[in-house]
């Protein structure tokens, strides 16, 4: 009889560093711009800053100018900071990730009716690749869009809706959920638009009765979502699938399991 011996468990690493060249050696690589036409003087400050920032010693690895006045830095080079894995926090998902033939079957069997997601991208933001993604056909990556869904009715309003239009429409498809996308983030454009919405759609419905907040983009942060006053956030990476699923676990089973 031959014993085979159990492999060793090793423990997941809780403080880590950089890798640049070798394991540990704290390496990082950071680009930035500053308003400074390409000469040697930027070049310095660029340094300066790179060490302000902890790179010490830091490398100049890479400088363009960006039109009259600004350039571009890359610096190479290494810090002292460790990172402790155990004090991240992170938004896991709290609920299964369904095909689409199931969430149509959830769907069709207890709510009864075609589920309405309502969705747009509100203020001045004109990028509707991200919203698009989610609720066209067409979808991402070869995952297809909620439009896809039998048991969902989506309306897609499209780029620079105003947020009482969006309420608006809204009411008028009847919403079980809004979904908006926000890509443009300059002067925190996306936190101010999301508040407003959120404030708006508390005070068109009554408590409880309002469709579901969901927005998305590559700059939220998923622990905001109380701050901003909606019911979930999703950051860059974000499939058609886990956008239904989670709708489906909001709206119907989460619900169903609370009044049991």
């Amino acid at each position: 009889m031959t014993v085979v011996p159990e492999k060793a468990v090793v423990p997941e690493k809780q403080v880590v560093r950089p890798y640049g060249d070798t394991t540990g050696d704290g390496m990082v690589q950071v680009s930035f711009t500053l308003p400074l036409p390409h000469d040697k003087r930027a070049e310095g400050a660029a340094i300066q800053l790179a060490g302000k920032m902890g790179i010490d010693p830091a490398m100049l690895v890479h400088a363009r100018p960006m039109g009259d006045g600004f350039t571009f830095f890359v610096v190479y080079g290494r810090v002292n900071h460790l990172v402790d894995t155990a004090a991240v926090r992170v938004v896991e998902r709290d609920f299964p990730l369904l095909l689409a033939k199931e969430v149509n079957a959830v769907v069709k069997r207890q709510l009864r009716r075609k589920l309405s997601v309502v969705g747009a991208c509100i203020g001045t933001d004109a990028h509707t690749v991200g919203i698009d993604a989610i609720l066209n056909v067409k979808g991402i990556a070869g995952e297809k869009g909620l439009e896809y869904y039998r048991e969902l009715r989506v309306s897609n309003l499209g780029a620079q809706v105003s947020v009482p239009d969006l309420v608006a429409a809204a009411r008028a498809e009847r919403a079980d959920a809004v979904l908006v996308s926000q890509v443009v983030t300059q002067r925190d454009a996306h936190l101010h638009n999301t508040r407003e919405m959120s404030a708006a759609f508390r005070e068109a419905w009554p408590a409880g009765k309002r469709p579901l907040l969901i927005v998305g983009g590559p700059r939220f942060d998923e622990a905001m979502t109380a701050e901003l006053g909606v019911d979930r956030i999703f950051g860059r990476g974000t499939t058609p699938d886990e956008v239904a699923s989670y709708l489906v676990h909001a709206l119907i089973t989460s619900r169903k399991a609370t009044t049991v």
